[in-house]
């Protein structure tokens, strides 16, 4: 008997076609979801007859009174090589093989261009208005040779994206509590001693910190009071280093020009939330690792995983 594969959270319906499901077809059905379980109750009614789960990013969590309620699951495959959500403990407890797959940097790099030259340039508002009859020009855009881009973070996507900065004749400056002047100056960016100073001197602040105890909170409302009126906030990380009513507060009031974001506090996005109808706010249902070659990596990682599982030698295990 075939084992069943619940795939989550396949919002575009393409995971079957986004990778070779041939190596695993004659022993497993795949069933794609393209709804999202907002609860855990709805959970453990959908996967309660799957023995194996794929999961993209760290949208659904996996903590260990969900996995208790999974008898049957066996295998968890989360996409990427680091996911927060997961209770590796209670995995290995119930016997559930949690393993991961490649992901690449490149898309969310993209992604916050995408948002800043939006910002910058009044895209949405000058496109909708030629599509719908308004206006020629309304807006004046801002310029980005000379400006300063402030990136809070300068890893592996925080590098890229002050690459791109440099590439616009831009000032490029970055802070986190661990970088070095000598990590800052391989990246070309120039080392602030502290967030505050960032803050308070950027025209464009872009964060690609890694949600944790230290960063959660890091920009609420006094840090937030901080940036210049005519400065703009990109967020493509975590909603939670953010606080989302501080951010709600200052785009209220013109406190900033404008913000693009990409993660929520709560995803997706209900119906009436104040992010859909935010001024000022750029905002884009977390695309940051939407891309074609990453679903390729993602999916074809997956099946590799549920393969070399079937054969007894799981690879990329996480936990």
């Amino acid at each position: 008997m075939k084992l069943r594969c619940a795939v989550l959270d396949d919002y575009q319906s393409v995971a079957g076609t986004a990778a070779d499901w041939s190596p695993v077809a004659d022993d497993i059905d795949v069933v794609g979801f393209a709804d999202h379980c907002a609860t855990e109750d709805e959970l453990v009614s959908r996967l309660s007859e799957f023995e194996i789960v794929v999961t993209l990013r760290e949208r659904v969590p996996f903590p260990a009174t969900l996995i208790e309620r999974l008898p049957r699951l066996r295998l968890l495959v989360a996409s990427g090589m680091r996911n927060t959500s997961i209770d590796y403990a209670a995995a290995e407890r119930h016997g559930v093989t949690v393993c991961g797959t490649a992901s690449t940097a490149t898309p969310p790099v993209e992604l916050t261009w995408a948002l800043l030259l939006g910002l910058a340039r009044g895209i949405v508002t000058e496109a909708n208005a030629l599509r719908e009859g308004g206006p020629w020009q309304s807006t004046v855009g801002a310029d980005l040779h000379g400006r300063r881009l402030g990136i809070l973070g300068l890893g592996k996507i925080g590098g890229r994206v002050a690459a791109v900065g440099r590439a616009f004749g831009m000032d490029v400056v970055a802070w986190s509590r661990n970088l070095t002047p000598e990590r800052a100056e391989e990246a070309g960016a120039g080392f602030l001693a502290s967030k505050e100073e960032l803050l308070e001197t950027s025209d464009f602040v872009s964060v690609h910190l890694v949600l944790s105890d230290r960063t959660r909170g890091l920009l609420g409302a006094k840090e937030l009071g901080l940036m210049r009126p005519g400065s703009y906030l990109v967020n493509t990380s975590r909603a939670a280093i953010v606080d989302q009513d501080a951010l709600l507060d200052v785009l209220r009031r013109g406190a900033i020009a404008g913000a693009g974001v990409d993660v929520f506090d709560v995803e997706p996005l209900p119906a009436g939330h104040p992010m859909r109808s935010a001024p000022r706010l750029l905002a884009t249902p977390h695309l940051g690792y939407v891309s074609q070659a990453n679903y390729a990596a993602y999916y074809g990682d997956a099946v590799q995983d549920i393969r070399a599982y079937l054969d007894g030698e799981p690879v990329r295990r996480l936990g």
